[in-house]
């Protein structure tokens, strides 16, 4: 599927943003344009099922990172995954060949069992509050929970149940195709610091962002674009 693509800049480096899960482009709103003051230009885009995208039947891993390949260029300077999107990049990245890549709060790993993954309980959110967004990310700025609401409006929720399939599966990179930074929330509840050793040792350079929550960017813009030193 050929995703919708929103660009920033107008750089001679180009950069790619893949967003999470509920969300679409808009959750780069600064990141975007922060990219692009230093050079870059910046595509995003709305991983199917999402913001202006394409609606579909199946909602697979390998379906999304099919579109990314099927969408984006390869041999982009820096490619940036937030959650699902980091999971997706990881299985486009070899087809992507971008210089850098960073994963930020990755999902390699959804926890099982009885009360693990559930793609139903999640495809609740779809009905959530101003009141109960604010509740659950309480660093954010107003326009973020706004944002939300808004990609929520749009969000077909049957992608939450494509996940059911990876829940309790290791879903960790064997190694860094490219040079890979991991950006971890504080604590991660996709990545355990024993992950995170793994992934050390598997050629990925992993940073924790202090008292962070899992969309880093948006709960500490500051924080996430300090841990991208040297790497932007």
């Amino acid at each position: 599927m050929r995703l919708h693509t929103t660009t920033w800049g107008e750089g001679d480096r180009l950069a790619l943003l893949v967003h999470g899960i509920m969300a679409d482009h808009r959750t780069w709103r600064r990141v975007g344009p922060a990219l692009a003051a230093r050079g870059y230009r910046v595509v995003a885009v709305d991983l199917r099922g999402h913001g202006a995208s394409g609606r579909a039947g199946s909602y697979g891993v390998q379906d999304f990172a099919d579109d990314l390949v099927e969408t984006l260029p390869a041999g982009a300077e820096l490619a940036v995954g937030h959650s699902l999107g980091g999971l997706t990049l990881s299985r486009a990245v070899e087809r992507l060949a971008p210089r850098r890549a960073v994963y930020s709060d990755p999902a390699w790993h959804l926890p099982g069992g009885r009360d693990g993954y559930r793609g139903a309980l999640l495809a609740q959110a779809k009905a959530a509050t101003r009141e109960q967004i604010t509740a659950m990310n309480p660093r954010w700025d107003a326009v973020d929970v706004d944002i939300e609401l808004e990609t929520l409006k749009v969000w077909d929720e049957a992608t939450a149940y494509g996940l059911e399939a990876v829940a309790d599966t290791d879903l960790l990179p064997a190694g860094a195709a490219v040079p890979s930074l991991v950006t971890l929330a504080d604590p991660s509840r996709l990545v355990s610091a024993g992950h995170a050793a793994l992934l050390t040792g598997r050629g990925f350079e992993v940073r924790t962002v202090a008292g962070a929550g899992h969309t880093i960017h948006r709960d500490d813009f500051g924080g996430f674009m300090a841990a991208l030193d040297g790497w932007v």
